[in-house]
């Protein structure tokens, strides 16, 4: 046995410096949770106070800041670090005593779900302190679908429904995400990969990789229907946010003629959402403009003019987006890059020509498929990505125990949350640069 020499009886206070802990103390510090608590507290009433609401929820924090898969894996890390129990709130005197059963969990969790509203709302009042300390914040934003699979088993076909019973997964249902992939031969294949769980619908800030807005449904919904729904929702909780937002990037998935109506005629953003190539077989390449007779534009709104005399297709010069007329202009090429035409006395474009957005609301936007700042805006996309990944990998939704959709939707809700006030805590202690950083204390 190997002996170990006694020690002063100090607080650890005194002998250590916090270190990691110092990640969960900055989102209990700025997590604006008081009126979740009061709710909570008011609904026990003056039962018994055995395992304190704010030190179980102060716990269930830890779980998500220090990606703990389960309950057990987390009651295991406070029944050991009397450090974690202290800033959680639990009562030092009973030690690891003091560390809650694992129904305690699952009753507050049940708990926790009735008031979803209110977790709802402690995002938003995260998404409004954000919006309040970074003025830039929402101005270019980004969406995307995310796939979280689930372990359980789906049913069977042709057997009973399950009843739910807090164990199971009654929600979770097929999804697939489809591409295609280039061969050696250089031949296109298209590969479906399907999976069984659910789907995360998620807006963020582009710049900053913060999330705005999000919602949890199963994996065979659709992702058109839920971004209208976003964006009223965005309408409703964060009108100044919305106001102050300038673009939205989204890939094809969300090439909806409505949708980008929407957005610029209703919000003033600009939409830069990838096209669907869903021109028919049938279909020429490129399409007339109407009111020409040599201008024609192709299904990713690449405009191009033909010589009248000798037939050569030129690629029409970008000239701006007119907002006033809500036009799309493009210059004659041959007078905008100096070269010479033959045909340009009999050419009915003389030096320009305006393409209104209404002649195809999917084609033409406000910030033309053509220009260089469209795709420059579109790489903004891997925002989302990011986001997401961190939700797999430092957030441990790439391994949960998760079971039904309730439940998912509040877990990432409370993750989402809890990047968001990490954040908010680095801004207001002037550290900006770790901003995004998820490991380093600020």
């Amino acid at each position: 046995m190997a002996i170990i020499p006694q020690r002063s009886l100090f607080s650890w206070r005194e002998i250590e410096e916090l270190g990691d802990l110092e990640r969960l103390g900055l989102v209990l510090e700025h997590l604006p949770d008081e009126p979740l608590m009061r709710t909570l507290e008011s609904e026990r009433g003056r039962g018994r106070d055995d395992y304190p609401i704010r030190a179980v929820w102060n716990s269930f924090l830890a779980m998500v800041v220090y990606q703990h898969p389960s309950v057990e894996s987390l009651r295991r890390e406070l029944s050991r670090n009397g450090q974690l129990r202290d800033l959680c709130g639990f009562d030092p005197v009973r030690t690891a005593a003091a560390v809650p059963p694992a129904w305690v969990y699952t009753r507050f969790f049940r708990r926790l779900g009735a008031h979803a509203d209110e977790v709802q709302a402690l995002f938003d009042r995260l998404v409004e302190g954000l919006k309040d300390a970074l003025p830039s914040f929402g101005r270019t934003l980004a969406i995307d679908g995310k796939a979280i699979e689930t372990h359980a088993r789906p049913r069977q076909k042709g057997s009973r429904a399950p009843r739910p019973d807090g164990r199971r997964d009654v929600d979770a249902d097929f999804g697939a995400k489809s591409g295609f992939k280039q061969q050696r031969d250089g031949t296109w294949i298209k590969r479906v990969r399907p999976w069984f769980g659910y789907k995360l619908h998620l807006v963020v800030d582009a710049d900053h990789e913060l999330p705005v807005a999000f919602d949890v449904t199963r994996a065979s919904v659709a992702e058109q229907p839920v971004a209208h729904r976003l964006v009223g929702e965005m309408a409703a909780r964060h009108r100044d946010l919305l106001d102050g937002a300038e673009h939205l990037v989204a890939d094809k998935g969300y090439d909806d003629g409505k949708l980008l109506s929407r957005l610029f005629d209703n919000h003033q953003i600009k939409p830069v959402i990838a096209k669907r190539d869903d021109w028919s077989r049938d279909d020429d390449e490129t399409r007339l403009l109407p009111g020409t007779r040599n201008v024609v534009y192709d299904n990713q709104g690449n405009v191009y003019c033909y010589c009248p005399q000798s037939g050569a297709r030129y690629t029409m010069a970008y000239g701006g987006f007119e907002k006033d007329r809500r036009t799309l202009k493009y210059r004659c090429p041959a007078r905008h890059y100096g070269f010479p035409c033959p045909g340009m006395a009999r050419c009915e474009v003389k030096s320009a020509v305006r393409i209104p957005l209404s002649e195809d609301r999917r084609i033409f936007t406000p910030v033309a498929r053509s220009a260089y700042k469209w795709q420059r805006l579109y790489n903004q996309r891997g925002a989302v990505e990011r986001v997401n990944s961190r939700l797999d990998v430092s957030y441990g939704f790439e391994r949960h125990f998760i079971r039904g959709l309730a439940k998912m939707r509040l877990r990432v809700g409370l993750a989402l949350s809890v990047m968001l006030a990490m954040a908010l805590g680095r801004v207001r202690e002037n550290r900006p640069e770790k901003l995004r950083s998820l490991v380093r204390a600020a």
